[in-house]
């Protein structure tokens, strides 16, 4: 739990040092409260005796009150403190994890992220909440009260000492058998959110092929793997307290017997006695009220541990992308783009997913590069907006190494318009000016009539549904394309995002493109030959790599790859050939 204390604010620690005082104070009140009660029990065969009676039962009832007051005051000070740890560390989780590369994001999966996000954070908050009184005043407590019966008869105080043992010794078993489980427990409840969301996403593709029973029983397994694990634990923690009333019951016992016996053998006075036993039961239920705290910290603090090592996992992660100093590119090279032997990896031990890629674009260009499934293209474009950094080779941007820039600076340089079109819960005009709030309507109506949206887009304050659920898939990939053109980019990046429209919509949004933004770079991802017959350069992938480079005419020739895919999209007499 180090991770968490030194995530602390000086203002937590200042609420701490507080509630430390306060609970030194609840425990101080508690132990002074049983004291009068040896003098009410002298003052009762006193027949003058009924002022002490008054004076003592007003010290309990002022104790009691106190200690009232100081527990509720703790009770608020550490749902305070508990709140403001929650808060900060779902900040802290999201800025990290929005700062994450698709990389790091994959090392850790998108359900686990947002179990360690909601979940993990509620264990910590619980923790906190009804642990931090807990953790303080036990020990507290316990020693106090300790040192108040340690000069008592030794028969008590063996009793006592012996009940404390079998209660540390009970809880230190049942806690080495329940923490094991209690981590596997965290990464079951990741695999039912993977289960969930995966049905979820796709449930259209679930019910067209008749899946459900399928997916139901796939839930069914990961659902019944965290039950089971739950169950155990729940049964293991259920002997806790069932095993500490016990051992109060016991220890209760075991001083009213000794006290009888210890008044049997007259070796002091009985009432005086009889008094010391009354608050030596008090002190002695005390010491085991220390242990219940202790216990009730045992069943949070062992899953509440792990959760925190989770949220420390994402929070220490090293950025595999992180920024350079420089916001601008070289003068005269604006626009330009440039690979230099570049190639990557998914993984150290992986094999390269594309390798020797070199080309170069500048200014007002249009590249296109297109090959089969896995041929590495998106692979290519994801390099340039840094979303990876390459394995081997450079990449460039302006004339300056992406790894130069600052991301921010050199992600304003492009428009990106995703493979899978994706639109957030808002407005169009939201969606439109996404991550630029300062965005000109003009800008925005102009990108819509470039992007043919004109006319399903009623107004900039039309609805947009969560997934932009409310359009149709053309009409998301145009509303995607005229988001990255409102900006006016220096150069525009088009991961296979014309497939959803029709061959007409297709050749009329390329042509504003090049009518209003003549002067941008464009690099397009594409699978139709149609989409980049008219390209200024066309690389073919196959398998990671460049097998042909040229315009279409001239990979017609000389590239059987490129002449392969193309006659599988048109014929002959509609190639020219």
């Amino acid at each position: 739990m180090y991770g968490l204390f030194r995530r602390l604010k000086w203002k937590d620690w200042l609420l701490i040092v507080l509630t430390v005082g306060l609970v030194v104070l609840q425990v101080y009140l508690d132990l002074t409260m049983s004291e009068p009660m040896a003098d009410i029990l002298a003052a009762t065969s006193n027949p003058d005796g009924g002022n002490e009676i008054w004076i003592g039962a007003a010290k309990m009832f002022g104790c009691a009150f106190g200690s009232l007051a100081a527990a509720v005051t703790t009770a608020v000070i550490t749902s305070r403190i508990a709140s403001n740890v929650s808060f900060d560390l779902r900040n802290a989780l999201y800025e990290r994890v929005n700062a994450f590369s698709l990389q790091e994001i994959a090392g850790f999966s998108t359900s686990s992220l947002v179990t360690r996000c909601t979940n993990d954070i509620t264990m910590v908050q619980t923790l906190i909440t009804m642990g931090l009184q807990s953790i303080i005043k036990a020990p507290v407590m316990a020693v106090w009260a300790i040192c108040k019966i340690a000069g008592y008869d030794w028969e008590w105080t063996l009793a006592v000492i012996v009940a404390s043992v079998v209660l540390v010794v009970t809880v230190g078993v049942i806690v080495i058998v329940a923490v094991p489980k209690f981590k596997a427990m965290q990464a079951l409840q990741d695999n039912v959110n993977k289960v969930t969301r995966e049905n979820l996403t796709g449930l259209s593709v679930v019910r067209a092929y008749n899946a459900e029973a399928f997916q139901e029983a796939k839930f069914e397994v990961a659902n019944d793997d965290l039950a089971k694990t739950n169950i155990f634990t729940q049964r293991t923690m259920a002997f806790l307290m069932p095993t500490v009333t016990a051992i109060m019951s016991g220890l209760t016992l075991a001083v009213y017997w000794i006290g009888a016996l210890l008044i049997n053998r007259g070796d002091k006075d009985a009432t005086s006695l009889f008094a010391q036993m009354m608050v030596f039961s008090q002190w002695s239920m005390q010491i085991v009220m220390a242990f219940m705290l202790l216990v009730i910290i045992f069943m949070i603090y062992p899953r509440a541990q792990v959760s925190m090592k989770r949220i420390n996992e994402v929070l220490d992660t090293e950025f595999a992308i992180v920024d350079g100093p420089e916001e601008n590119g070289i003068e005269g090279h604006e626009g330009e783009v440039e690979f230099k032997d570049v190639a990557f990896a998914y993984g150290k031990e992986a094999a390269d997913a594309i390798s020797n890629i070199s080309f170069k674009v500048s200014k007002g260009q249009t590249i296109a590069l297109i090959g089969a499934t896995g041929s590495g293209k998106s692979t290519v474009i994801n390099m340039i907006p840094r979303f990876f950094d390459s394995t081997r080779g450079e990449v460039y941007v302006d004339g300056r190494n992406v790894r130069e820039y600052k991301q921010e600076a050199l992600r304003r340089k492009i428009g990106y318009v995703p493979q899978k079109a994706v639109l957030f819960t808002g407005t169009v005009k939201t969606n439109l000016s996404f991550g630029d709030k300062e965005m000109k309507e003009e800008n925005i109506e102009k990108a819509i009539k470039i992007a043919e949206a004109s006319n399903f887009v009623g107004g900039l304050d039309d609805h947009v549904s969560q997934g932009g659920s409310n359009y149709s898939g053309g009409q998301r990939q145009r509303l995607c394309i005229a988001r990255a053109v409102a900006r006016f980019p220096e150069i525009l990046i088009f991961d296979d995002s014309f497939s959803a429209l029709d061959y007409k919509t297709d050749r009329q949004v390329r042509d504003n493109i090049k009518k209003e933004l003549g002067e941008a770079t464009k690099i397009i991802v594409a699978q139709r030959i149609g989409t980049i017959i008219d390209a200024d350069t066309i690389l073919v992938l196959d398998e990671g790599k460049i097998v042909g480079q040229g315009t279409h005419k001239e990979l017609l020739t000389s590239c059987d790859t490129y002449k392969q895919i193309a006659l599988s999209q048109l014929s002959k007499e509609e190639l020219g050939l």
